[in-house]
């Protein structure tokens, strides 16, 4: 182990001070447990190298990754690479069960991809079960050599992640819960970079982000929490939004941040107020009647040159349920849309598409109350196969899933009314949606009050999609397209429908594969909110996936 350790160490410091020369960026990740005490409790987690949050990816745009994964723990893990291309590259996406079988006890797999045309903040985490509860970390990718951002250089760069924390073993209380058809336990904690900071009962440090006056800083937020969007507050503090899920921006001045299970955001903080102590407040956002982790996580911004006892200069959080903030943060971003990077938004469509997306309630002979949720998309919860849907796309393996994903809902109704006499029974089925390659797609995301309402934050895989429209209530096919925004919308990889509200996504299917779709909410995607994509070569080499790597695991 200690062979292992000094191993690492070396690579990280051969790495990174390499970056203006290297191409090809090594990272070699053991999956281990690890005791770790947390709210005056100690448990063990599974760990990237026995640290959480894991290790940072530094790399170029353009640069080849290669990721050794060994899997030394009980339980069968994938990492994705979330927001990262994957052109041609499926096999290397993670997902359990959709582009690859599980990596099992003692095996190893090679995580080979290219990160083109992408530059920003992304995050890698476990895909399979809810093992991305600790096992998660930062995506860093720096423009190519010579090239600036563009916005003000920063004087310094710093990640900040935010997550979640139960007190009990995570494993064994998802599988308790998928037995018993009962809603798994929220949370005890949100974590920022890992620390919970002081909570009622149990004194803690927390994380503290040390600054210097009149320096200016790129913070690298993401949020790898489970199944909370977070608002994030520095008191006394506007920061500038420049970047989201690794897409420029327009510049963004706010106090307060909104970010979504699996977004990043990059932001511009100037120290530019008095030498001091300044609270630092992550807070959950849920506007409807669903349960949700209200314990705000505790960080601070000090000066250098700050007193050792000084009190901190506090602030005030959201609303638990301020659904206008939500809304004025994501109504104020939009794309850099410059000669360099520019907003290639389709303006035709060739698949236009509307997904219901919510909750039902289905039979279950073995569940408490006989019964037990499940997450919908048009209408059906998604079956999980036990054979990887690309391979079996790929090698032409039938009876593992069918391409008749439906492109509208069975039933229109008032999706955003009053449903409680509505039939909440759903149907199942491991089914997808086949595009042609380079074909051009416009999916409107389509909330419902089927249960309950709730925002749910969507992330496509494969894929970065414009955003060119959102709004609260059932969409109107015929006056809303008229307010899109055509011109510079947000570029993102996931977005978060408004609760009982809806919000339009147009993309280029030009990555031959299989893509999932599914909520970000780890709790619905374990209930069946997901479908996928499949998206069929092109012409020539170029235009379609690379053969599976040797080393890909099996079922």
């Amino acid at each position: 182990m200690e062979n292992y350790r000094a191993r690492t160490m070396l690579l990280v410091i051969f790495i990174f001070p390499a970056l203006m020369e290297c191409k090809v960026r090594l990272y070699d990740f053991r999956v281990v447990l690890t005791n770790t005490t947390k709210l005056c409790s100690t448990k063990s987690i599974v760990t990237i190298n026995g640290k959480f949050p894991g290790p940072t990816i530094y790399a170029r745009e353009g640069d080849n990754v290669n990721i050794n994964l060994t899997n030394h723990v009980q339980y069968n893990v994938t990492i994705h690479w979330h927001g990262v291309r994957q052109l041609r590259t499926g096999w290397a996406d993670g997902p359990a069960y959709i582009t690859q079988c599980p990596i099992q006890p003692g095996q190893s797999y090679l995580y080979n991809f290219t990160l083109t045309g992408q530059r920003g903040t992304l995050l890698w985490h476990a895909h399979i079960s809810w093992l991305r509860a600790t096992i998660h970390g930062a995506i860093v990718i720096f423009p190519k050599k010579g090239v600036p951002y563009p916005f003000p250089k920063p004087d310094k760069e710093k990640i900040i992640i935010l997550g979640e924390w139960w007190k009990t073993d995570v494993e064994v209380m998802v599988n308790q819960t998928t037995q018993s058809g009962l809603p798994p336990n929220i949370s005890d904690a949100h974590v920022v970079n890992g620390q919970t900071g002081a909570v009622p009962g149990c004194p803690s440090p927390g994380f503290t982000l040390h600054v210097e006056s009149g320096k200016t800083y790129l913070l690298r937020i993401i949020n790898a929490a489970l199944n909370d969007e977070l608002f994030f507050k520095i008191a006394g503090h506007n920061i500038t939004v420049v970047e989201v899920d690794a897409a420029y921006t327009k510049a963004f001045s706010t106090d307060t941040l909104f970010i979504g299970p699996g977004q990043t955001t990059n932001a511009l903080l100037t120290a530019d107020k008095s030498v001091g102590k300044y609270l630092i407040a992550v807070s959950p956002f849920m506007d409807t009647v669903v349960a949700v982790d209200n314990v705000t996580a505790i960080a601070f911004l000090r000066y250098k040159g700050t007193a050792v006892f000084s009190p901190p200069v506090l602030t005030t959080t959201p609303a638990i349920n301020a659904t206008p903030v939500t809304s004025a943060f994501m109504d104020g971003l939009r794309s850099l849309n410059s000669r360099k990077y520019p907003a290639s938004v389709p303006l035709t469509v060739e698949h236009s598409l509307y997904f219901t997306i919510g909750v039902g309630i289905d039979p279950c002979a073995t569940c408490v109350n006989g019964r037990k949720a499940v997450g919908v998309i048009n209408n059906i919860s998604f079956i999980m196969p036990t054979t990887a849907l690309l391979q079996a796309h790929y090698y032409g393996i039938s009876g593992v899933f069918t391409d008749d994903f439906p492109a509208l809902p069975p039933n229109y109704f008032n999706y955003t009314g009053n449903n409680t006499a509505f039939n909440l029974q759903t149907t199942n089925g491991t089914r997808a949606y086949r595009l042609s390659f380079n074909s051009t797609v416009q999916l409107v995301l389509q909330g419902t009050t089927m249960i309950a309402p709730e925002s749910h934050p969507f992330h496509l895989h494969g894929f970065n999609f414009f955003v060119v429209g959102k709004g609260f209530g059932n969409f109107d096919p015929d006056n809303d397209p008229k307010k899109f925004n055509l011109a510079d919308p947000v570029e993102r990889n996931t977005i978060s429908v408004p609760t009982a509200g809806w919000a339009a996504i147009r993309f280029r299917a030009d990555n031959p594969g299989v893509w999932f779709l599914h909520c970000h909410l780890e709790v619905h995607t374990t209930w069946g909110l997901k479908m996928v994509f499949v998206v069929d070569n092109g012409e020539g080499p170029n235009e379609s996936i690379l053969p599976p790597p040797s080393d890909l695991p099996s079922c």
